[in-house]
């Protein structure tokens, strides 16, 4: 396996580049003139980047299609106040001489540590049949290893590599807060629940060259596909508890909150509600950071352009000061 040693943060205008990136975009344009021309974005874990292919268009054209990793050389200028990547020459790799997580961003967060955070919370549930249930998806090595990977979502929010975990890790402690604050809730199908709600988006998604929708995902969609899930673990387990598994099924599939969400079902257990509700906030947060950083080159305002899932300008100023 080759190393990337050229990324997308480091390159300036100027540069002449010979190195592998992601085709997140590619289509076909025509100049003024009627000249084809590719549009392309590049991208591996640092960034993205626009870029065109001007000569020998139809011959690259065929070269390489969306979602291939590419080795390509080219030159990097800058447009519009924007780099610009011009492709002149490009072939797709083999994909077993590639680090697939070159390419695809990932969390921050090392996944090993987080993992066995995580799995720390089931020996804390006092119900056996839950434990086993939770022992049963979390110490399966093909469930483990795909949700140590999986993303939690393509764009709005954890959108990188080992995302879900990390999304599902922070919601598990809020809940255990949640537990405390108010003892008339039942911690154990709260840890439970918060653990199993995203489990679905592990077929939800695919991750392996770039992070899209699996046909399971687009035509089912993690909700059922985590219900499925979850009826098939419970079959597995002697005499588990049938209201147990009802109170499991109506958290995951009303986690979304609302039908215009996605969600078949609204919270109607005070557990399921509160689930809903951290796993929003988290979400949220998450989004607002990222949207936050992203803007963080321009220096000019301490606020961010409009952001349309949000319907609002962010204000990321003074972070950390104190006021009085």
């Amino acid at each position: 396996m080759k190393t990337k040693t050229i990324y997308l943060q480091d390159i300036r205008p100027g540069d002449k580049i010979a190195s592998s990136f992601l085709v997140a975009e590619k289509n076909m344009a025509f100049s003024q003139k009627g000249s084809p021309y590719l549009n392309v974005r590049l991208k591996d874990k640092t960034g993205e980047v626009d870029a065109k292919v001007w000569d020998r268009v139809d011959e690259l054209d065929r070269a390489f299609k969306k979602g291939d990793i590419i080795f390509m050389e080219g030159r990097v200028q800058s447009y519009r106040n924007a780099l610009q990547v011009s492709i002149l020459s490009a072939r797709p790799c083999d994909l077993e001489s590639v680090d697939p997580s070159d390419y695809l961003p990932a969390s921050t967060l090392d996944t090993d540590t987080m993992f066995a955070e995580l799995t720390t919370f089931i020996d804390t549930v006092k119900l056996e049949p839950a434990r086993k249930l939770l022992d049963a998806f979390f110490h399966d090595e093909k469930t483990a290893t795909l949700f140590r990977r999986a993303p939690a979502a393509k764009g709005f929010h954890h959108g990188y590599l080992g995302g879900l975990l990390e999304h599902t890790l922070s919601v598990v402690k809020l809940l255990d807060r949640m537990a405390a604050h108010y003892p008339e809730l039942d911690r154990d199908l709260l840890i439970a629940g918060g653990m199993l709600h995203d489990i679905g988006k592990i077929h939800e998604l695919t991750y392996d060259n770039m992070i899209a929708y699996s046909d399971e995902g687009r035509l089912v969609g993690h909700l059922v596909i985590g219900v499925e899930m979850l009826d098939e673990k419970i079959a597995s387990i002697e005499d588990f508890p049938a209201r147990l598994a009802l109170d499991l099924r109506h958290i995951i599939l009303s986690h979304h909150g609302e039908f215009e969400y996605g969600s078949p079902k609204r919270p109607k257990t005070m557990e399921a509600l509160v689930v809903h509700f951290m796993d929003d906030l988290d979400a949220k947060l998450n989004a607002f950071k990222s949207f936050v950083a992203a803007d963080a080159a321009n220096t000019d305002s301490e606020w961010t352009s409009y952001n349309r899932f949000f319907e609002r300008y962010l204000y990321k100023g003074r972070r950390g000061e104190t006021t009085g």
